[in-house]
Formats: structure tokens, sequence, C-alpha cells
């Protein structure tokens, strides 16, 4: 991957990917770049920390290699396993031999029969590579301990071949969506911004950039009303993805204007939980009249 040269300039760079970074972001992330540090991004859901990871990749050509987190995720589906396939039909191919000596049986558990999963793929790219683990806080505690030693020393052991280290440690993003407060084992290993909700002024500019096609008063109707919704006690309030969602659906019924009713029909693009939509309809009015 070729390094930005300044903060300016991955935000140029993110830019062309339709992914607007403020400054406290795209200096964030030009520090991790450079300082070959992993990048912790927290923030509601919704407000673009995965997306951030993409548009990095997209902008200097590398590939993402994304590592999903979930409750009970393990080392073996996130660094590697044994193509156990391979390996029986090897043992079959040793058993018709005369006699199988050591090195053959050692072979079983080479590098030849080693399925990478997302963790060594990416030390094995290195930084033709941007790793996302995407919400760490949904994994466990144990897996979050094994990720130490990947996130300090861009290396992981596997007991039959050794340890694997990259040659140039990939760029790393590590996303939360704080549904429970990471160890500070793993916060002292990177570099951290929380990404806020933006600006109305910001939020128009997103909407206009990742929807074209939606006329720029509708796009501030939408962004103004998306920001009274924030002010609701809901139980998840909208992030920036869903105000882009939901002027795609305003847009792709032909809708010139958010009123009551084209917001009636399209709520569900913005709203995603059914107490926070009675909520959000008790004060669609006053939502939809202050847009």
């Amino acid at each position: 991957m070729s390094r930005p040269s300044s903060p300016v300039e991955l935000a140029a760079a993110l830019s062309g990917q339709a992914y607007l970074a403020d400054r406290g972001l795209s200096t964030a992330m030009f520090l991790a770049l450079s300082l070959q540090r992993p990048l912790l991004l927290e923030g509601e859901a919704g407000v673009g920390k995965t997306e951030a990871a993409k548009a990095l990749a997209a902008a200097f050509g590398v590939d993402l290699i994304r590592l999903q987190c979930y409750e009970g995720i393990d080392a073996g589906q996130a660094l590697y396993e044994w193509d156990y396939a391979r390996q029986l039909l090897h043992i079959r191919a040793l058993s018709e031999r005369a006699a199988a000596d050591d090195r053959a049986v050692e072979e079983l558990f080479g590098p030849q029969f080693l399925v990478e999963r997302p963790l060594l793929k990416a030390l094995r790219a290195g930084d033709h590579a941007v790793l996302l683990i995407d919400e760490i806080d949904r994994a466990d505690d144990e897996f979050e301990a094994f990720l130490l030693e990947v996130l300090s020393d861009f290396q992981v052991t596997v007991p039959e071949i050794g340890t694997i280290k990259a040659d140039v440690p990939p760029a790393v993003v590590v996303t939360s969506n704080r549904t429970r407060e990471l160890h500070d084992a793993l916060k002292r290993r990177c570099l951290y911004h929380w990404i806020d909700y933006p600006t109305p002024e910001r939020e128009i500019e997103i909407v206009r950039l990742r929807a074209p096609e939606v006329d720029g008063q509708l796009a501030a109707k939408v962004a103004a009303a998306v920001g009274r919704l924030r002010g609701l006690d809901m139980a998840k309030p909208p992030g920036v993805a869903e105000t882009i969602d939901w002027a795609h659906a305003l847009n792709a019924l032909g809708a010139t204007a958010l009123d009551e009713t084209t917001a009636t029909d399209t709520l569900g693009a913005v709203v995603k939980d059914h107490d926070d939509m009675a909520l959000v309809m008790e004060h669609l009015a006053e939502v939809v009249g202050n847009a």
C-alpha cells in the first residue's frame, strides 16, 4: 500500500471512494498507517466505522480482509484450520506405499494443508491488505485475549509449524459498537477514535455523495428529520447508513418531498425496532414538520 503523505491527502483519497472523513478521523487513520498501529474505531451503529475500512482498502487498491466477530468465534475460525479432506487423501496415498517414513507423516501438518482464515491471510498479505476486525465487542473475552499477539506483534503461532510474522504489517481497523467494554490490554495496542454523528451540514454532504440521484432539498429534509429522530428516546437511533437508506427509499418511490404520508410509507428504511416505530409514529408530525 502506498502511504499517504498527510491526513489531507488521505481524506481526499477517501472522498474519491464516496467516504467523507473529518479532520479527526483522517488524522487518526493517517497516524495508524504511519506508525503501523491498529486503529480502534468506536461509535454508534451506522456512523461509518466499517465503511472507513472499506474505503481505505478501495482508495489504495488493496484487498479488504474482513473478520466478522460474533459470540462464540474462536481462533480456528479466525486464524486457520487444517484441510482434513486433503490430509485424508494424503494418508491414503501414503498407505499405498511400502512404508511411510517420518518425514512423509510430518507433511500432514505442513503449510500445503493449512487453510488460511482472515487473520493468517492478512499477515501473509502484509501491506497489500487492510484487515478489518469488525464488531470486536460481539466476541468473548477469550477471543479478545487471543487477538493481543496479532495486534501487538503482527504474528501468530501455529503449533505444528511455528510462528508466522508479517514482513510488513497490514493496515488494521478494529470496530466496536460498545455493546460491552473492551479490555485495556486491547486498547493499549491500538490508536483510538470515536466516530460521532455528523453535523447536519456534513450529513447532507454525505447523502448527496452516496445518493447523488436524490434531490438536494429532499436530502436536506431527510437529514434534518433523522437529526430530530435522534433526539427521541429511541432504543436504536438511526445512523448515517439509515439516513442514506431513507433517501434512497424516498427516491425509489418518486417522492419529491418528505411529509407524513411519504414518511409513514418509508419509515422501515430508517427505524428498525418495533417499539421505536410506535414512538416515532407518535411524534411523526413533529419530526416531519421540523424537517
